[in-house]
């Protein structure tokens, strides 16, 4: 494992990082019973006898990045976890986007007045784990015999490296197509075989662009590039996506890049896609406004989506499209995991702990699951009643399961990692600007990208020994 030359010199590198947020989606939170159960409860572990050494109940300050519905999600979680943990109480805190939160957290790493707990998005894995501001979550996984086999294997693959798990996941989304039944019916085509293939895409669109409405518009959002190069079975970086050893090349302008943006800006040219820019709140909006037919979105807009359309025209979803003759891939998660500081007492880092192990019990992750859109992390969470008649009502979630369950497991789809990642995140979206608005080449693009993107790896890589 790399060491840092001096943490103050990643700190320099990082601050001026224009960090994006992982996509999630508008939840609708309920209020029922308390998600704690005191036979399931993870309370009575072993661990949880450690942390019964003082008086007073351990406190264990978690940041995070959840706002709105979501905070209020958390707020609900927090406040179950307490009223059956007497001697671990968690306060959680807003910190602002991921973005934000990871800036705050970069200058507290030298003091004590930084979190026990913190939620960062999946793209800063890598300068989390270079920071060495953690205590991995594979120490408490051995040191309490927890079983990992509980979880989903296409989400812990993401978050493991050289087959340790330095965090819990928490939030998981991916992408997925949505699509107007009643605009395919409209068409001429059948809503229940929508498209999977980027030649399907083209061809539906062409039908679907009339009467001043579009076929499709997708959001200029790297973390779809990133997506689009994993369901072809593709690697993003060099050296294993980064995770054999540490990337020093793009390879964004590879023939995966550039053919997925040559498909997109011929659809944009033609005129049966839209280019509404970078936002997917934009793309959101026109899609329930029925001026485009098809669209790509996190998971965790599913249910914002669904309701947004009700009494308006049906939705339906499908999978990731990708060229008909790619390789076998699948898809990346995106989201959030959750990290434990290591320089809090031992104590309150196993109090994080008995906290994560709360979050990753079946009936957390099935109200968590059901109030957010975000996936279960827990395979028994789809065992739940409460899950059952969520997708009863919200079927169009099978989609993103099925999707997520038939990942092929390789380094493509377990997704690419470098420290630099939100920098270039920008830069990708740059270059699809470019190509787009015909400033650029497709090509030539990305292979500026790429050329700018592997500067900033090894500018990065030069302050980890």
């Amino acid at each position: 494992m790399k060491t840092l030359k001096t943490r103050s010199s990643v700190i320099a590198l990082t601050a001026l990082m224009v960090l994006l947020t992982s996509a999630c989606g508008k939840s609708e939170t309920t209020t029922p019973g308390s998600t704690a159960d005191s036979k399931s409860s993870p309370s009575a572990s072993p661990t949880a006898a450690d942390v019964k050494k003082t008086a007073d109940p351990v406190k264990v300050i978690w940041w995070h990045s959840m706002s709105g519905e979501l905070g209020k999600a958390v707020d609900k979680l927090v406040a179950d976890f307490n009223s059956s943990h007497k001697d671990v109480q968690v306060e959680a805190v807003f910190q602002g986007t991921y973005d934000e939160s990871l800036n705050k957290m970069k200058a507290s790493m030298d003091t004590k007045s930084g979190p026990s707990l913190i939620q960062v998005y999946e793209i800063g894995s890598r300068f989390m784990i270079d920071s060495k501001a953690i205590t991995p979550v594979q120490k408490f996984v051995d040191a309490d015999k927890f079983d990992l086999t509980q979880l989903e294997d296409n989400i812990l693959n993401y978050y493991k490296f050289d087959d340790k798990l330095y965090s819990m996941p928490f939030n998981t989304s991916n992408p997925i197509l949505y699509y107007n039944k009643d605009m395919f019916k409209a068409a001429g085509l059948d809503p229940e075989k929508p498209p999977t293939t980027y030649e399907e895409i083209t061809k539906a669109a062409q039908a679907l662009s009339k009467d001043g409405k579009s076929g499709s518009s997708f959001a200029i959002y790297g973390w779809f590039m990133e997506q689009f190069f994993a369901n072809q079975g593709v690697e993003y970086l060099n050296n294993g996506n980064g995770r054999t050893a540490a990337a020093t090349e793009s390879l964004v302008n590879n023939e995966a890049g550039v053919k997925t943006l040559t498909w997109w800006k011929e659809m944009v040219d033609n005129k049966t896609s839209s280019n509404l820019g970078r936002k997917t709140d934009d793309t959101k909006k026109a899609f329930l406004a029925g001026q485009v037919a098809m669209t790509l979105d996190s998971t965790a807009s599913l249910r914002g989506i669904v309701s947004g359309a009700e009494g308006k025209f049906q939705v339906g979803t499908s999978t990731l499209p990708k060229p008909a003759d790619a390789k076998e891939g699948g898809v990346v998660v995106g989201g959030a995991s959750l990290y434990i500081l290591n320089n809090k007492s031992e104590a309150e880092q196993k109090g994080a702990w008995e906290f994560i192990k709360f979050l990753t019990n079946p009936q957390t992750q099935a109200w968590w699951h059901v109030n957010t859109g975000y996936f279960p992390i827990t395979k028994k969470a789809y065992d739940e009643q409460l899950v059952k008649d969520n997708l009863a009502k919200y079927p169009q979630f099978q989609t993103a399961i099925d999707q997520l369950h038939k990942t092929k497991a390789n380094k493509a789809t377990q997704g690419a990692v470098m420290g630099v990642f939100p920098e270039a995140r920008q830069l990708v979206e740059t270059a699809i600007e470019e190509a787009l608005t015909g400033k650029k080449s497709p090509k030539d693009a990305l292979d500026a990208a790429a050329k700018s993107i592997t500067e900033k790896i090894a500018a990065y890589n030069k302050t980890v020994k």
